[in-house]
């Protein structure tokens, strides 16, 4: 057996604390840290840097890279303040106001590239030249923060390859690994749920890193760094001008109130990731009337006021993106009897809750519903007189997928359901803020296609009545047609509106579904942002190995090693098309998704278990389950569950899901116990997931279905290359036969 004394491991001198009976629990810090730190990286940085909340997948591909490589280096020494340091560098730039603003206009520097102005107002100031300046200085802005992340994930792939490696008993082990991974994901998830901020975050990131910070003067060090991240992490999370901040599960929501210069936006608004987002605007008549800037033939058409003039006093109102209450206080202006208002954050509906000056979330008329819209659409059994879309405009994406959080709500499935919620005459109004000519085609070309008629379109600029926005009427026509004659000044002014912004319309964008649902890309094609993002990990890679001196490169490695790349690349992407699937079936909440990836990790020790109980399981059989369950869900589409009662249909997506991720985590396994070098394997592992998250691009050109593909070939590729048994590798590690990795031996 391989010697168990922290000098033949040469861990941190902190771990002289861990006995040899209590390493299980150093290896279970170190993956809580691990998968914490990442979850945290993911959102701090995407909040601060706003283009990093479109792009978070940037982040995760070079956290993968970091433990990667400290997974090939884990047999140098490991040392903590090489995370500390880069960490506290971090939060002290993210604390300083001129340093903080200096990184926070990397997204306008970058939204300068072709296919990604995100901003418009920004990408129009700037010519040719000062575009290319722009870019280079946002790329390398960009490349030094991803370089402080790629620093802190290299020892902590050093420590978790070298206790796995280290370890007798394989499946222990890696079981250890998982269920901390797993715990890392809810400790997350629960300081999300209760609003905490980043100095919390860090807090449990100071307490986990404890154990391993060392002794004597690199103790001292150590602590006086991780007081730095405290420190700049308690500044950094302030709002210096805001009267309130709220870290919400999606984002950062800073309440802020409106300078005297544009009083007229309302008492208060909202700013979402450090940007403006919503005003909170009184539009009640005795407001509206007491306002000079407002003209007299203007009373009553707020954008806010003008869908209950398509179909006057409904008596069922639905809103998705009900925001912090504009379009409810509409709706009730106009007569509504009953309002449903449905916003995915529950922190907005608080904040509008407790300060819109009109107060329509006090009102009885309204019920309100923290969800997904398109949750809310497959789940509600009403119907609605009218179906009101506020400006559903995400500021984040998921951490593991490239959709935005708004993107499965103006599908043509998800605009075809709304059409069903429709009571006989009924009327939809969906306003949008269009940054580019094609988005309004794409609005326009799939509500025609879902409603069998053009919509009206009329487009207004941002005012006392509203941030302004292109709206689309749709529904039936005739109810259209007859409000719209009976009230001559809106008509009156709808066509004033279409002369000062006229909006073409070719119809000949593609619409978005399910599989494609990129509202923002005008066809298929990868952003070129993306090909430049990826162009800076060749050169972070170059810089790694140099760090490191890794010497030897990837056509050194042998079969074993090939086989974990392909496994780990295949295991990120199909954990992609879960949490896709599951967005369109069960809702794209921030809980779905923790819920899915945690339902992945359970999966795994699920197949642990199984390899521990039943070592010699004919493993030709279960690849071929892997691949039969993987083109199973290529043809069988999750979205016809959508109707079902949420228990069963959630029930169904998780099982079905899952099944892919039992039998390739008994391949896994089966594998890892049986390979000589663990640290190799999981840091080959780890590449191929950093593999998987660039791979997940093909997605703006293929749509999601078709990684189904890609996953089945990836794990055929992985079967291919997996040496045959009784090898050199596998004769030095024979742990699941020995019967030395049951988990009930672990556990005691």
């Amino acid at each position: 057996m391989k010697s168990w004394t922290r000098r033949a491991l040469r861990l941190p001198e902190g771990c002289d604390s861990l006995g040899p009976r209590n390493r299980l629990l150093g290896l279970f810090l170190v993956s809580v840290l691990g998968l914490f730190l990442e979850m945290l990286l993911v959102r701090w940085i995407g909040t601060e840097i706003r283009i990093f909340a479109y792009l978070q997948n940037t982040v995760l591909v070079v956290c993968f890279l970091g433990l990667g490589m400290g997974c090939f280096t884990s047999r140098q020494p490991v040392k903590m303040r090489r995370l500390l340091l880069p960490l506290a560098v971090l939060c002290v730039i993210l604390a300083v106001p001129s340093s903080a603003q200096v990184v926070a206009g990397i997204s306008e520097r970058l939204s300068r590239l072709p296919g990604v102005a995100l901003w418009r107002y920004q990408a129009e100031v700037s010519d040719g030249a000062a575009a290319v300046v722009d870019a280079a200085v946002g790329l390398a802005l960009t490349g030094l923060v991803l370089l402080l992340v790629w620093e802190m994930f290299v020892p902590i792939g050093r420590l978790m390859a070298r206790l796995m490696d280290q370890h007798p008993r394989t499946i222990a082990a890696y079981s250890v690994n998982v269920a901390g991974s797993l715990a890392g994901i809810w400790l997350f998830v629960l300081l999300s749920a209760w609003y905490l901020p980043p100095a919390v975050w860090m807090a449990v990131v100071a307490a986990a890193i404890m154990p391993f910070v060392g002794r004597g003067r690199e103790r001292l060090f150590n602590c006086a760094l991780l007081g730095v991240i405290l420190m700049g992490a308690m500044v950094a999370g302030r709002g210096w001008t805001a009267c309130e901040v709220v870290w919400s599960p999606y984002q950062k929501l800073a309440l802020l109130p409106v300078p005297e210069s544009r009083r007229h936006d309302g008492d208060f608004f909202i700013s979402v990731n450090n940007v403006g987002y919503q005003a909170m605007v009184d539009l009640s008549p005795a407001a509206v009337a007491a306002d000079p800037e407002i003209p007299v033939e203007m009373r009553g058409l707020s954008q806010y006021d003008v869908p209950l003039l398509f179909k006057p006093r409904p008596q069922n109102v639905l809103i998705v993106g009900a925001g912090s209450g504009n379009d409810a206080a509409g709706a009730l202006r106009g007569g509504a009897e009953r309002v449903t208002a449905v916003d995915i954050d529950p922190a907005i509906i608080d904040m509008g809750r407790r300060y819109h000056p009109e107060h329509p979330y006090q009102s009885p008329r309204v019920r309100l519903v923290n969800d997904d819209a398109r949750s809310f659409f497959a789940t509600t059994r009403e119907h609605y007189d009218l179906i009101i879309f506020g400006l559903l405009d995400s500021h984040t994406t998921t951490a593991m997928t490239n959709a935005r959080l708004d993107h499965y709500v103006y599908t043509r499935e998800s605009l075809e359901r709304a059409r069903e919620l429709l009571s006989p005459g009924g009327v939809m109004v969906l306003t949008f803020m269009v940054q580019e000519p094609f988005i309004a085609d794409r609005m326009a070309s799939t509500l025609e296609a879902v409603f069998g008629h053009k919509p009206l379109v009329f487009a207004r600029r941002s005012s006392r009545l509203g941030w302004g926005g292109t709206t689309f009427v749709a529904g039936d026509p005739r109810t259209i047609a007859t409000n719209l004659a009976a009230q001559p000044k809106l008509a009156a002014e709808i066509a004033r509106w279409q002369a000062d912004l006229p909006i073409t319309l070719t119809g000949t964008t593609p619409m978005a579904t399910d599989d494609w649902p990129y509202i923002y890309l005008q066809k298929p094609a990868i952003p070129a942002l993306y090909w430049i993002l990826a162009g800076l990990l060749p050169g972070l890679v170059w810089y790694g190995r140099k760090r490191l001196g890794i010497q030897r490169g990837t056509h050194t490695w042998d079969r074993w090693q090939w086989h974990f790349f392909f496994l780990g690349a295949a295991f990120l992407l199909l954990e992609v098309q879960n949490i896709s699937k599951a967005a369109v079936v069960l809702g794209n909440t921030w809980l779905v998704n923790a819920v899915i990836i945690s339902g992945v990790l359970v999966m795994v020790l699920v197949a642990n278990l199984i390899a521990a109980r039943w070592p010699r399981l004919p493993l030709a059989a279960v690849s071929a389950c892997l691949l039969g369950s993987c083109l199973g869900l290529y043809f069988f589409d999750l979205a016809r569950l959508a109707s079902l009662a949420y228990p069963l249909k959630a029930t169904l997506v998780g099982l079905l899901t899952a099944l892919p991720m039992l039998f390739s985590g008994i391949v896994f396994i089966h594998a890892f116990a049986r390979t000589g070098r663990k640290d190799l394997a999981l840091g080959a592992n780890l590449l191929g997931a950093l593999a998987g998250a660039l791979l997940q691009s093909v997605t703006f050109l293929t749509g999601m279905r078709a990684l189904l593909l890609i996953v089945a070939g990836l794990y055929l590729a992985a079967m291919l290359v997996r040496p045959k048994a009784g090898g050199a590798a596998e004769a030095e590690d024979e742990t699941i036969e020995s019967g030395e990795l049951q988990l009930v031996e672990a556990g005691a």
